[in-house]
């Protein structure tokens, strides 16, 4: 399959580690197991072609603990759209599962070094993320 768009540029737009305090540091770090990984993508054009694809990864406590911490990052990636994509349906594609299994690796590496720096060393997330799977089950 040909690629039909072109990264031109990616950042990182906004991070966020929040913990109050060291009683809360010390907890979360020994619960960390409970927290999970959310991704949230959004998308918008900027002009005729180019699109802003924004990915944002929540690390976090789902639960009532009142201990947490919260973990955010914001990655934009702007690609420039090929111009013989015009089919909306093959657009959400590249914007949900193209873009993002390409950016991907990046992502949860930097997202990663932004958790061990905020002191919870040596955190892996043990599942792969498989845009492939997510985007066939949006669709359904």
């Amino acid at each position: 399959m040909t690629k039909n768009y072109k990264i031109l540029a990616k950042y990182v737009k906004d991070m966020s580690s929040e913990t109050p305090d060291v009683d809360t540091y010390l907890f979360v770090k020994d619960n960390i197991s409970n927290y999970s990984l959310n991704i949230d993508i959004k998308s918008k054009i900027l002009k005729e072609k180019i699109i802003q694809v924004e990915t944002t990864l929540t690390y976090s406590d789902k639960s009532q603990n009142k201990k947490k911490s919260i973990f955010v990052m914001v990655y934009a990636t702007v690609i420039k759209i090929d111009d013989d994509l015009k089919d909306q349906k093959a657009l959400g594609k590249v914007v949900l599962c193209d873009v993002q299994n390409e950016i991907y690796p990046e992502l949860e590496k930097l997202f990663l070094n932004i958790l061990n720096g905020s002191g919870y060393e040596g955190l892996k997330f043990n599942k792969k993320v498989d845009f492939e799977v997510l985007y066939k089950n949006n669709q359904n």
